[in-house]
């Protein structure tokens, strides 16, 4: 088994659609979540707070500079995750086009490294 990250991303514009029917979206949800639990599958779930309330640490220069949200950029961002552990990627992709995304929104499908695959310098090896 491998963990996956169902990455759910999303425009202003498929936010706004959310929103305008929420308590329809949160339902279906429900039911998306309450299948993975089911199946075994779902190890966590997340939602992120509305960007304009986040900050941006950027390291672009010599010292980090915070930005207050909402970000420069905003075509796509990052709204919440599942994590899954399942058997393959094929797996994880099939649940990720089960999610009842609205119009215009994407989930990236991610492998989640194992500890092992992470690579550490020989100064590092074994610290805690």
């Amino acid at each position: 088994m491998s963990k996956y990250m169902l990455i759910m991303r999303g425009t202003d514009e498929s936010n706004a659609a959310m929103m305008a029917t929420i308590d329809e979206a949160m339902a279906e949800t429900g039911r998306f979540i309450e299948q993975m639990m089911g199946a075994g599958v779902l190890v966590a779930a997340e939602g992120l707070d509305d960007p304009g309330r986040g900050v941006v640490v950027d390291f672009g220069g010599e010292t980090p500079v915070v930005t207050d949200g909402p970000y420069g950029e905003t075509r796509e961002l990052f709204g919440g995750y599942f994590l899954l552990d399942v058997a393959t990627k094929q797996e994880a992709v099939e649940w990720a086009k089960r999610f009842p995304a609205v119009r215009g929104s994407k989930i990236e499908v991610r492998r989640v490294a194992e500890a092992d695959e992470v690579p550490f310098s020989n100064e590092s090896k074994g610290r805690n």
